[in-house]
């Protein structure tokens, strides 16, 4: 398996466990009596920290379809390059550095660094691609 192919993995875990403590927090509310239907999407329920980990899940898991796709395409080209190793691993950093950043605080720094994290996994996932490109086209 290719480091991007590793990082795709890691990538659909991350994704998996912060749905998993949505669905263990959703848990936890109705043993302590909620009702359990008592969490439509459109009213807001739970805490602030609770709300920023469902946020912080649904982005994650908007992000992760890009970052997959880009890493398939590159290996199923048959194109690897430590250039590709590298974008993927810190992809996966950066996201992970967003995600628990979101859950931790809404403050104005944490979102600052929020913003960076984003910004360095959409260069880390344009540099994989521009990558992938020129690598088959050097090879063509």
């Amino acid at each position: 398996m290719t480091v991007p192919l590793m990082c795709v993995l890691g990538a659909v875990v991350w994704t998996a466990l912060l749905a998993a403590s949505v669905v263990g927090v959703r848990g936890w509310l109705v043993l302590r009596g909620e009702a359990i239907d008592a969490f439509p999407a459109e009213v807001p329920h739970g805490g602030p920290r609770y709300r920023r980990l469902l946020r912080a899940h649904l982005n994650a898991t908007e992000n992760l379809p890009i970052f997959a796709a880009v890493c398939l395409v590159g290996d199923g080209a048959g194109v690897f390059h430590e250039v590709l190793d590298v974008s993927a691993v810190v992809w996966v950093a950066a996201r992970v550095v967003q995600t628990t950043i979101h859950i931790a605080s809404p403050s104005p720094a944490a979102v600052a660094l929020r913003a960076t994290a984003f910004s360095v996994q959409v260069l880390a996932v344009l540099t994989h691609a521009v990558a992938i490109v020129a690598l088959y086209l050097g090879r063509h």
